[in-house]
């Protein structure tokens, strides 16, 4: 006698499902921002401002981009810490390495895959979870982009296939005043 086919039933919470769309929302936003947007302004020092207004809902973003002083390998493109804001709050900061991570080493408290990253800000070594996504680029927290847009030495250690890797940026000179308006945010001593 055939038994009746049962279906398998996956539970979800509702707070993982909102958690998990609005990083989706997130990362379209990111990566639509970055394709949609042509040339810069100088924001000071050695970063740029690219700003956008989107047609249909009219939310304005901001990025400001900082490209690393070092090629990870001689030929590649330089690393890039990016800051997106949207009317007028931070919505990420990200690390683009351009280069391949490593696998994540560990999961968030919310089950997302991370990777250990030691960070230095000026004088001042931490550890540091940050989301590893899709193995493409890590975001980090609030905490360390408030570091990176008031230190004058900010420097990121990785894992990649062929071992650690350091970023080094110089993120001295950034104008304050367009941080605040654009992202909500200022400085943090770490």
């Amino acid at each position: 006698m055939n038994k009746p086919r049962q279906s398998a039933r996956f539970v979800f919470s509702k707070p993982l499902v909102k958690l998990s769309i609005a990083n989706l929302v997130l990362l379209c936003v990111a990566v639509f921002t970055v394709g949609a947007q042509d040339g810069g302004t100088s924001a000071g020092g050695k970063w740029m401002k690219f700003a956008s207004e989107d047609k249909m809902t009219a939310a304005k973003t901001v990025r400001f981009e900082l490209e690393a002083d070092n090629p990870l390998r001689e030929g590649d493109p330089n690393p890039k810490v990016i800051v997106f804001c949207t009317n007028g709050k931070l919505s990420l900061g990200d690390f683009h390495p351009n280069a391949r991570l490593g696998p994540p080493d560990h999961p968030s408290f919310w089950g997302r895959p991370q990777m250990e990253v030691r960070v230095r800000v000026d004088d001042h070594h931490s550890n540091h979870g940050w989301n590893w996504v899709n193995g493409h680029f890590l975001a980090m927290d609030k905490g360390t982009t408030r570091e990176l847009i008031g230190a004058s030495i900010f420097k990121i250690e990785f894992e990649t296939p062929r071992g650690s890797r350091i970023a080094e940026f110089s993120p001295a000179g950034l104008d304050q005043t367009l941080v605040r308006q654009a992202c909500g945010i200022t400085p943090k001593k770490p």
